[in-house]
């Protein structure tokens, strides 16, 4: 493995590097992303438990705040239960945006570790053509093994840069499609709260 690394040139440190911090993001969102610690059933229960008494416990509220994504935004709709209907409305849908920005987390940069690590990688495709075309211009084309280094350059490092973006652009769309699921159970959530208010 070492060897492999070595025979890529420097530029298979960057492109490591966004390997190790692709795997983090992926395995962090993994369990950041879990249905059942976003939108646990227990939240949306507990929330309309609360939502039937004429006054709420300020220490059962705070238990549902701090329980899940889904626990705060419940919270949100419980503390607003007698505000103006536009101001509530209001103050509903900015916690519910800055919801969804932090389930976002992280996924810009897996976006952009599969953008960049192709590029790394043709990067040294050019690098190592390069050193081939200089070792031809000095030695000529009769020693094969003194072009080797450079065409090996060039090979390990755009298979290394696309072994990087491959899945990592898979986990970032695979994650914005299970991000904007769980946003509609959140505000289909939300709404079902709201509605029940409504009807006391």
């Amino acid at each position: 493995m070492v060897d492999v690394l070595m025979a890529g040139g420097w530029l298979m440190l960057p492109i490591l590097g966004c390997s190790i911090l692709a795997l983090a993001i992926v395995f962090e969102r993994f369990y950041m992303l879990s249905p059942k610690r976003v939108i646990p059933p227990s939240a949306e229960a507990q929330a309309k438990a609360l939502s039937g008494s004429s006054k709420v416990d300020p220490t059962a509220l705070e238990a549902l705040r701090g329980a899940s994504p889904l626990g705060a935004v419940l919270a949100e709709v419980l503390v607003t239960r007698h505000w103006d209907t536009e101001a509530r409305t209001q103050k509903i849908e900015e916690l519910g945006r800055q919801t969804v920005h932090d389930l976002e987390r992280f996924l810009n940069t897996l976006g952009t570790i599969a953008g960049v690590t192709p590029l790394l990688g043709l990067l040294g495709t050019v690098i190592g053509m390069i050193k081939v075309f200089q070792t031809i211009q000095v030695a000529g084309v009769g020693q094969p093994t003194l072009l080797a280094g450079g065409i090996s350059e060039a090979l390990i490092t755009t298979a290394a840069g696309l072994s990087v973006a491959i899945p990592s652009y898979f986990f970032y769309r695979y994650y914005r499609a299970r991000v904007r699921a769980l946003a509609l159970a959140l505000e289909q959530s939300v709404s079902d709260l709201m509605m029940q208010d409504q009807a006391r």
